[in-house]
């Protein structure tokens, strides 16, 4: 593709955008076009996951540590980034669940946090946007409202009476949401572990996963190759030490295994203003400059 395309992707927290669709921004980037990731909150309330970082010094400055992180994925990725900046509403758990924090991102209006991203929209001028469905991809609640306000900002930004203040309108000619969890993919690394000799590391998984719960791959209309590109989604998501134990199963499944076995990423159309045929396997399939 000779053309110059943009691709937006609106993510909840610092270290999403490496955990969801990293390889596909490094394909697009190493193919010459432009991607900007916009993060919508701070980060904040993240729990520390790695125990090498779980340190009290670390637990006083997380946002500014956790921006240094995004800023070091970022400059792995080559993309561009743009910070909302919410404050991160963290996972409530427990029964009951406690409260949501007074000012967080999953309790600000809709009305208060659409410009911010509509702004960005119009800057970047996206022809393509991934964002999380619904379900936010799972039931976080800045995972949900990424949605609600990625969903609200697209239609806003395509309005030109929608705040002029903000940019000249801007409709993106296609939306997807990212999955990720799939029950295929991971019974799939999980066979060719074992038929490696290797131990899986999902046995536990796949034998509490609720049967009667849909694979996302059932929504999957397009599956981009990016098998070239995960090592540096891997080394991207490793700049996020405070969330990423190196150790863990992110890892645990062999590169070349990856490539062999799944080397693609997965998206659903859910949007589109021009022709593609489907399956796919490109976000810019028909777009025109």
């Amino acid at each position: 593709m000779a053309e110059k395309l943009r691709l937006m992707a609106v993510h909840a927290h610092p270290d999403d955008e490496s955990s969801k669709g990293a390889a596909t921004m490094a394909r697009y980037i190493a193919e010459g076009h432009d991607v900007m990731v916009v993060t919508c909150t701070d980060g904040g309330a993240g729990s520390v996951l790695n125990p090498a970082m779980d340190r009290p010094d670390v637990l006083e400055n997380i946002i500014e540590i956790r921006r240094e992180e995004m800023a070091r994925a970022a400059k792995i990725l080559g993309i561009q980034h743009r910070w909302l900046g919410f404050k991160d509403s963290g996972l409530p758990e427990g029964d009951p669940k406690p409260p949501l924090p007074e000012g967080c991102f999953a309790l600000v209006p809709l009305e208060e946090s659409v410009p911010s991203l509509v702004e960005a929209i119009r800057d970047f001028r996206p022809h393509v946007v991934v964002t999380y469905d619904e379900n936010g991809g799972y039931p976080h609640p800045d995972h949900i409202r990424t949605h609600e306000i990625s969903m609200a900002a697209l239609d806003a930004a395509a309005d030109p009476a929608f705040d002029p203040s903000l940019g000249s309108a801007w409709e993106v000619q296609k939306v997807y949401y990212g999955h990720g969890f799939s029950r295929a993919k991971l019974q799939a690394f999980h066979e060719a572990m074992e038929a490696r000799g290797l131990e899986s590391p999902y046995t536990e998984w796949l034998a509490n996963w609720d049967a009667n719960r849909p694979d996302v791959m059932d929504r999957v209309t397009t599956q981009v190759e990016c098998a070239e590109y995960f090592e540096i989604r891997d080394e991207a998501l490793k700049a996020h030490a405070t969330q990423i134990d190196p150790t863990s199963r992110w890892f645990a499944i062999p590169q070349d295994l990856q490539r062999e076995v799944w080397p693609t990423e997965e998206y659903e159309l859910v949007r589109s203003a021009v022709d593609s045929t489907l399956p796919e396997n490109d976000l810019f399939a028909g777009v025109k400059v």
